[in-house]
């Protein structure tokens, strides 16, 4: 058999609601049993059945919005079904994954479920059967829920071999990895003590414990405690885990099921059936039983169910061997949780090799001397046992009542080399290289509370470091439609800064629903924004800028026939000089570009400003990188031969205030429109320096820009000739491109030698390409390439993109990796799905344990007078619909007040909410106009079918709706309304 990793888990068992809280009550010796809560049955009424098990707190709390699942259907469905959802939700984000990446795949679900009985207690009053209750009450359901909710199409199926259904299901699923049919699978199991009926069959067989305790091997051992618990596993192929980089809990080498057969009775255990089902599983896996430190076995504490596993575990492990193996039973911690009590073993195992500590068990105290543990070579844990180093191995049993008997094998997780720190990573930054932490959930309140949960969380780690976290992060809290991002280094700094975001008044614009992918438009600088220096501390944090600026210098170096990138980042005064300071500018456009391709963030369209034009068309795509990395350096010698003593000056003015002063200066020109009040001159520097003195007695503003050319002038006439007289080349653009040298969106001029001729020395049409990109894209985020931030403050001073965000993720001397990290971050908040990936180093993707999603606990969906027998073994019908969970009375009033409002104004969208309202059992207040069917309010095609029936009732003017109709108006309650209006409207003509 091969190997399978066990990647993500998660439980909740009586008094242990999460893997960590299962793992502090097995290690402290806890029990999680206790009386009857009041809402399963009243004890008094059943004196034959003992008033004591192990019981999950808040058994009855479903968050049904987040599943898009009816308050109706919430109440019809088995308990079961209810507590897998979310349990599978939180299994997938510990394995390392945002459950809706695995949408769509073959992913397999395998579930132990051991009965029937929601159906029994629900579905015996004919009168009140309905379709919900149909398919709510089918133990099969158990696993399709999951598939269905989390839309995975591979196998699916509930697995009923009663005691020992959630290990067959693990079986299942691992051979179900092992033969192909699934990549991932979920498997383990559920049970929910609805009744005390089972509880009175074992009293009668005489296996019931009067305290409601199983007390396995122990010589107090009088029988079966029952007890709910809910468990599921992650399973991988370990090549793939390993692949993929999870974090491995345990290593399943291997497991067998087999059948007692005809033996001393249908639900009598069978000692031989046992020992081959041991053997086999060892087979499978490849190992020899004295190998085995420890098994954990089925162990319910019944006096002839123990004799017998003993037996059988002494002659597979009892051989010759230096150190007794090692036996215990979870059930002395939880009590027996039937359909879910192979997992609740398997998960107890798997955190024991992960911790590498076997927990002591309860009630070893007092062995029971008639199992003979000693002389079997065998022994209970009185105290934890610590693992030695290297490989361990382990057993898990599980006995089904009708004889299906399963056993699993498994190992420590193999230990996987960590990536070396890059030295310039590590010398980068003091407090830690930035990463960008992301939490996302279903409705802001869902977002506050899961900001809350993972403050806390964080909180609670050793302080250091956060760029592990923060990749974690990215993997698996980033599905919903509610968002919340923010860079940061350490974690001190992200506890501080998602407290601030989950408080009731947390900082503005840091979270929200994005109700579309962003629009991205690239600006590219150009000559004037060289410094010293540039972008070094991005280069020293981020692996894809460095990546992606040696690239460009390659391909300088060619040409240059000397590296530009020492230049960039050292403080070579050099780079202000154009033969040097025009290739550096394009490498840094061209890297800073894609690294931002690289994360996913590609532009609807792009404008460069002169110089910035020719990285603009690499990521156009019109030039490649050798053919612009040819011309740049090209137009920088040509430049550089030029004479001396031209100028450029801004001027806070438009081009009507100055054609007069240009008009006395000759040689003066309109340089560069960039706003309408946003002027660049060039031109000789004395003439210049008069101009501006004129201006500034004007009482206009004027800056002299640090270049020592006349650009965009007749003085260079001569770089351009020169240029026009090369070839280029050029292919058309595939990405949209705002020419500033036309003044408005390229359409099928070529970028050819003419085209940068001209570019050279005509004046720069900033002003007019801006608004012909925002006219032709509509962006929602500007996002200026380059080392310094300029034209995004032109294009704020200009208002010609109102309501955009704009963005720079390399802004001057003091800018590191936090700018890069903030940019990604705002455009996830905005809708983007970054390959967060780049924005890491390799050391940094280690997956680490994050705080589990955390569900509304406001709904609760359980009645127990609609089920709960009054009288021994009487079943009552169907539960009624939940009542709406307390909420604040004003609150309630005007929301009610609100939609009464509407709904008088319009009659037929007051009949489709009271249609919708008593198809789906929601309040009122909730079924507004805005409420999508299927996304908001979980309608199905039956569902679909009954709200027919209700509008035609409430509406008999419409006459007769055939669903083939309305399903192009199901997109919400208001566009049903507004359908239903026209046909009203087409009746009446």
């Amino acid at each position: 058999m091969g190997d399978i990793a066990v990647v993500g888990i998660d439980c909740t068992f009586p008094g242990a609601a999460g893997v960590q809280a299962y793992w502090d009550l097995l290690m402290r010796g806890g029990a999680g049993t206790g009386p009857v809560p009041g809402q399963r049955w009243e004890a008094r009424d059943f004196p034959a059945v003992s008033g004591s098990g192990g019981f999950i707190d808040d058994a009855d709390v479903f968050d049904s919005d987040f599943f898009s699942v009816t308050p109706r259907e919430a109440a019809a469905m088995d308990p079961h079904h209810r507590l897998l959802l979310p349990c599978a939700w939180r299994a997938l984000e510990d394995s390392g994954l945002a459950p809706g990446d695995l949408a769509g795949t073959e992913t397999g679900v395998f579930v132990g479920v051991m009965g029937g009985e929601w159906g029994r207690l629900t579905m015996s009053d004919l009168a009140r059967v309905t379709p919900l209750l149909g398919a709510g009450s089918s133990a099969g359901m158990a696993a399709n829920r999951i598939s269905y909710h989390f839309n995975l199409t591979g196998p699916s199926l509930a697995v009923d071999t009663a005691c020992s259904s959630s290990l067959v299901a693990v079986h299942l699923a691992a051979n179900s990895l092992l033969a192909g049919e699934c990549d991932t699978a979920l498997a383990g199991g559920v049970n929910i003590v609805l009744s005390p009926l089972l509880g009175m069959v074992y009293g009668q067989l005489g296996l019931a414990a009067a305290d409601g305790r199983c007390k396995p091997f122990s010589a107090g051992a009088d029988g079966i405690g029952r007890s709910d618990g809910v468990g599921l596993v992650v399973l991988r192929r370990l090549e793939d885990a390993l692949a993929d980089g999870r974090r491995i809990y345990a290593v399943l080498r291997g497991s067998a099921v087999n059948q007692d057969g005809r033996s001393n009775g249908v639900i009598a255990p069978n000692r031989w059936s046992q020992q081959r089902v041991l053997n086999s599983a060892y087979r499978r896996a490849g190992v020899t039983p004295d190998r085995v430190a420890f098994v954990e076995a089925h162990g319910t504490g019944t006096v002839l169910g123990d004799a017998i596993e003993c037996a059988a575990l002494g002659a597979v492990h009892g051989i010759p061997r230096d150190t007794p193996c090692a036996i215990g039973s979870v059930k002395g911690n939880l009590g027996h949780t039937e359909g879910a009590a192979g997992i609740a073993g398997l998960i107890k195992t798997v955190l024991a090799l992960h911790h590498r500590i076997v927990p002591a068990g309860l009630f070893t105290d007092r062995e029971n001397p008639q199992l003979r543990l000693g002389e079997r070579g065998l022994r209970l844990l009185k105290s934890p046992m610590r693992l030695p180093r290297g490989e361990s191995l382990a057993g898990v049993s599980s006995f089904g009542m009708g004889g299906t008997n399963a056993h699993a094998v498994l190992a420590s997780a193999p230990r996987i080399p960590r990536p070396a720190a890059d030295a310039r990573a590590r010398g980068g930054a003091a407090r830690g290289a930035v990463g960008v932490f992301t939490v996302s959930g279903d409705t802001p309140e869902a977002l506050r509370r899961n900001l809350a949960a993972q403050a806390e969380a964080v909180a609670g780690r050793p302080r250091g470091g956060a760029a592990a976290l923060c990749w974690s992060s990215n993997r698996v809290k980033t599905g919903l439609p509610y968002r919340f991002a923010v860079p940061v280094r350490d974690t001190d700094e992200l506890v501080a800064a998602l407290r601030r975001a989950a408080a009731p008044q947390g900082e503005p614009g840091s979270a929200g629903r994005p109700w579309g992918r962003p629009v991205v438009a690239f600006l590219f600088t150009g000559q004037g924004n060289e410094f010293p220096g540039m972008t070094a501390g991005l280069h020293r944090e981020s692996p894809a800028y460095r990546r992606h600026l040696a690239e460009a210098d390659a391909a300088i170096t060619a040409h240059l026939g000397e590296s530009v990138s020492g230049l960039i980042l050292s403080g070579d005064e050099r780079v202000h000089r154009p033969e040097f300071a025009q290739p550096a500018l394009f490498a840094v456009g061209y890297a800073l570009a894609r690294t931002l391709g690289s994360l996913g963030i590609t532009p609807a369209a792009v404008l460069g400003h002169s110089l910035g034009e020719y990285a603009a068309a690499v990521t156009a795509g019109a030039l490649d990188l050798a053919e612009a990395a040819r011309l740049v350096v090209r137009r920088g010698a040509l430049t550089a031969e030029l004479p001396e003593g031209g100028a450029m000056i801004a001027a806070a003015t438009g081009p009507e205030e100055l054609a007069a002063l240009l008009a006395d200066e000759p040689g003066t020109v309109v340089a560069a429109l960039n706003g309408p009040a946003d002027t660049v001159l060039s031109g000789p520097r004395a003439a210049l320096e008069r101009i501006g003195r004129e201006l500034a007695g004007r009482g206009v503003r004027v800056a002299p820009l640090p270049v020592p050319y006349a650009f965009h002038s007749p003085l260079m006439a001569p770089a351009a000739a020169a240029l026009r007289a090369g070839t280029v080349s050029c292919a058309p653009p595939t990405v949209p491109v705002a020419s500033t040298r036309y003044g408005r969106m390229l359409r099928h001029e070529a970028m050819d030698a003419d085209y940068w001729a001209g570019q050279i020395e005509e004046p720069v049409l900033m002003d007019a390409a801006l608004v012909a990109l925002v006219q032709d894209v509509a962006p929602t985020h500007l996002v200026e390439i380059g080392p310094r931030s300029r034209l995004l403050q032109i294009a704020a001073r200009g208002g010609r993109a109102p309501g955009v965000e704009y963005l720079h993720p390399a802004p001057g001397a003091g800018g590191t990796g936090h700018e890069l990290a903030e940019t990604v971050a705002a455009l996830y908040r905005g809708g983007l799905e970054p390959r967060w990936e780049e924005l890491y180093a390799p050391e940094q993707r280690v997956l680490q344990p994050l705080a589990p999603y955390v569900f509304s606990p406001e709904r609760r969906h359980w009645d127990r007078q609609s089920f709960v027998p009054t009288a021994p073994p009487v079943a009552a019908p169907v539960a009624a619909p939940p009542v709406a969970p307390p909420a604040d009375p004003e609150a309630v009033a005007a929301a009610a007040a609100a939609v009464a409002a509407v709904r008088a104004a319009d009659p037929v969208l007051d009949a489709v909410v009271q249609a919708v309202t008593e198809v789906g059992g929601y309040p009122p207040e909730r079924v507004v106009r805005e409420a999508r069917f299927y996304e908001d309010l979980g309608f199905d095609s039956v569902m679909i079918m009954q709200l027919k029936n209700q509008v035609e009732a409430r509406l008999p003017r419409v006459g007769e709706v055939s669903v083939q109709q309305m399903l192009p108006a199901l997109r919400s309650v208001g566009s049903l309304a507004e359908f239903l209006d026209e046909m009203l409207l087409a009746r009446s003509a």
